[in-house]
């Protein structure tokens, strides 16, 4: 069993997703980092849907009441186990009465933490995952708070191990992603186009205060809808990473949250740069740059590529 001593800003379970249900608009509520949720289960020998801790800010702590092996992914954080420092990306050791803490987040945003144990959790809609706005789901359907105690059916040993720095992606400032053209492109003035996304001629965003897991507001230079074109359209599906524009012309980069939307849809940001969505934090610059479709696809095999070897790339620790 582990014991929240302090939840951070906010913790929550979550999993690959819950994938099939849009329909009756129950949205995916995956982990926003995928790569990192998918180091950290190879670091711990679980299947790739293992639910795992996803927490953001300092000061979360947590206590061991059983002995297991922990990791941490995701943005790069510096922190201890009992006042001994322990590595981010590598699996470490805890018995029982261990205080596992973060001090600080060094870059990114968002960190996983994994268990060598089977968490003893309900399977809803085929899925660990935590839906906030359903109230399904992790831990009662919830955010953790202080006290929660987490249980796990089994406990299993593994090997120490850790990935290699070479395969932990960057997370730092400035935010680069590459977009695709949306439905709506066509609602919006080519100088405001060009100004958006244009390799040459890129204006500079700023992620907004209003950010969460359901999307990423955006502060910066307003596109200009063209004249006569209605500044909303009528409500329909929309995936992870697409590019909104509300009626103020800023941008909001949809997440794992949402099933529908009613705002033009200028741009999809391309599917190898997702994880890299969970990583924008209050005051970060952010740059889009328009790629054509077949580059997209080439990113993404190249991504589906490195999670594939991600098993090979990581090292035993004797």
């Amino acid at each position: 069993m582990i014991e929240i001593i302090n939840p951070g800003w906010p913790s929550l379970i979550v999993d690959g997703g819950r994938f099939g249900e849009a329909a009756v608009g129950v949205p995916s509520s995956s982990a926003l980092d995928r790569y990192a949720c998918r180091a950290l289960q190879l670091l711990l020998g679980h299947a790739a849907d293992a639910p795992v801790l996803e927490v953001m800010g300092t000061g979360f702590a947590l206590r061991f009441h059983h002995a297991m092996t922990c990791a941490i992914t995701g943005a790069r954080v510096k922190a201890t186990i009992d006042d001994r420092p322990v590595r981010p990306w590598m699996s470490f050791q805890a018995d029982p009465g261990s205080l596992l803490r973060i001090q600080e987040v060094v870059e990114g945003l968002r960190y996983y933490i994994g268990f060598s144990g089977t968490m003893d959790l309900e399977r809803v809609m085929n899925s660990f995952t935590t839906n906030l706005e359903c109230g399904f789901g992790g831990y009662q359907g919830r955010i953790l708070t202080a006290g929660d105690r987490l249980t796990f059916t089994e406990i299993c040993e593994v090997e120490r191990s850790a990935v290699p720095g070479i395969a932990i992606p960057p997370m730092h400032p400035p935010h680069r992603l590459r977009v695709v053209a949306g439905p709506e492109r066509s609602f919006f003035t080519d100088e405001s186009c060009n100004l958006f996304m244009d390799r040459d001629m890129r204006v500079v965003y700023d992620v907004s205060s209003q950010t969460n897991r359901t999307g990423i507001r955006l502060e910066g230079e307003p596109l200009c809808f063209r004249q006569g074109v209605e500044r909303s359209i009528i409500s329909e599906g929309i995936l992870p990473g697409t590019v909104q524009i509300p009626g103020d012309g800023r941008p909001i980069i949809m997440l794992y949250e949402r099933t529908i939307g009613g705002y033009a849809r200028i741009a999809l940001v391309v599917r190898a740069d997702h994880d890299r969505l969970a990583h924008l934090k209050t005051g970060d610059p952010v740059l889009f740059e328009m790629i054509g479709i077949d580059e997209a696809c080439q990113l993404w095999e190249a991504k589906s590529r490195s999670m594939d070897s991600l098993d090979k790339s990581i090292k035993r620790i004797k």
